[in-house]
């Protein structure tokens, strides 16, 4: 088995915590857990939670709550895991066993594409078209199913495009993938962030061959708790749940009672209040910022997830440009080439306001130094 580097993530943790200014998250800003006990109005406290080994799966309490967020869901069709990424690996895991091929459809999050590559998958690509609001080439998925795929990898919204499917391509995927027997894995990590409209509809349901992933680090502003999840059919769950006793056993006895807090119905939609109303106002600086850059960005607003991913007209490479960003400005975005695309950078909007707009600044005068070739 070969290592194939997540360079996205490689970039973000060595160096998220050592620049003034970080643009390359994708969430809004954390709450505190003062924030979060307060918008519950309960008297939580900590003090009393025996930091024992909780219920491996997550306690029946939290895995109820997540499963009344899914239409036809129970605790049985839940698997409370550490954060989206075990959540993902965990479904990887299980999709990927005797299988030599994945349809992915990209751009997206590099953790199960380089999973797959480094398992020795092949990866058949289904590319979003940019021309056509980043949705998917339905001849592409077809052909990938067709030539055997046995599973979709889909993040829906999407990651770096802030994109959501249209109904008519959710609907095509559900037929396509049914039709030849395949899975649906959906990470849903950014539905509930939306900048307009109503909540991104989920894929749970669709079908019978679906896993959806989701976490507590996007849409809700508590990536610090590590606490996700999976959405599976009931029989195959306890398998999901077996391969975490090779991995981390069991969430964190302190995560799991913030989760429960945090998703009790009445405060889950105060944070999503919150998380919306950061979304929308720090939207509209950034496209009001981009508005005087005299033509340099071109891009489609995202749907949901405060990210902007944003071509721009400069003559250099997106991995060289971060570089001089975060080196010279103390400013960190992510880079198109780390989703295969260069002259792309995607933007995270969800910081506070006069910190956001630091450091578009920033950016500004590195590009203009860029192009003056300094």
């Amino acid at each position: 088995m070969k290592y194939s580097p997540f360079r996205m993530e490689r970039w973000q943790s060595t160096y998220e915590h050592r620049v003034e200014i970080n643009l390359s998250e994708s969430g809004v800003h954390p709450l505190t857990v003062g924030e979060l006990v307060e918008l519950s109005g309960r008297d939580v406290g900590v003090d009393d939670t025996l930091l024992g080994y909780g219920q491996s799966n997550g306690s029946d309490e939290l895995r109820a709550l997540i499963a009344g967020q899914y239409q036809g869901a129970t605790d049985a069709s839940i698997l409370v895991t550490i954060g989206g990424a075990e959540a993902n690996f965990v479904s990887f895991w299980h999709l990927f066993e005797g299988d030599s091929k994945a349809a992915i459809v990209l751009p997206t999050y590099g953790q199960v594409p380089g999973l797959l590559e480094s398992f020795g998958t092949r990866l058949l690509p289904v590319p979003l078209r940019e021309e056509a609001g980043w949705q998917p080439d339905l001849d592409a998925l077809e052909d990938a199913l067709g030539a055997g795929a046995s599973f979709v990898l889909i993040t829906n919204p999407n990651n770096p495009t802030g994109a959501s499917l249209s109904r008519e391509s959710m609907d095509a995927i559900a037929e396509l993938t049914e039709r030849h027997g395949a899975w649906i894995l959906a990470d849903e990590v950014y539905a509930g962030a939306e900048s307009h409209g109503d909540r991104t509809p989920s894929f749970w349901g669709v079908h019978d061959r679906v896993i959806v992933t989701n976490s507590l680090s996007k849409a809700y502003g508590l990536p610090g708790l590590r606490l996700g999840w999976i959405v599976a059919p009931d029989s195959i769950v306890p398998e999901l749940w077996g391969r975490t006793d090779y991995t981390t056993i069991a969430p964190a006895s302190v995560s799991d009672l913030l989760a429960c807090v945090a998703l009790e119905p009445s405060t889950r939609e105060k944070i999503g209040e919150r998380t919306r109303g950061i979304v929308r106002k720090n939207l509209g600086v950034l496209e009001e910022w981009m508005a005087a850059q005299e033509g340099r960005f071109s891009y489609r607003p995202p749907d949901a997830g405060a990210i902007c991913y944003t071509r721009y007209d400069a003559p250099v490479n997106s991995s060289e440009f971060a570089e001089k960003l975060r080196v010279e400005k103390s400013v960190l975005v992510v880079p198109g080439d780390h989703f295969g695309m260069d002259s792309y950078l995607r933007l995270g909007f969800g910081n506070p306001e006069s910190e956001l707009l630091e450091g578009l600044d920033r950016i500004r005068l590195a590009f203009e130094e860029a192009a003056a070739g300094v």
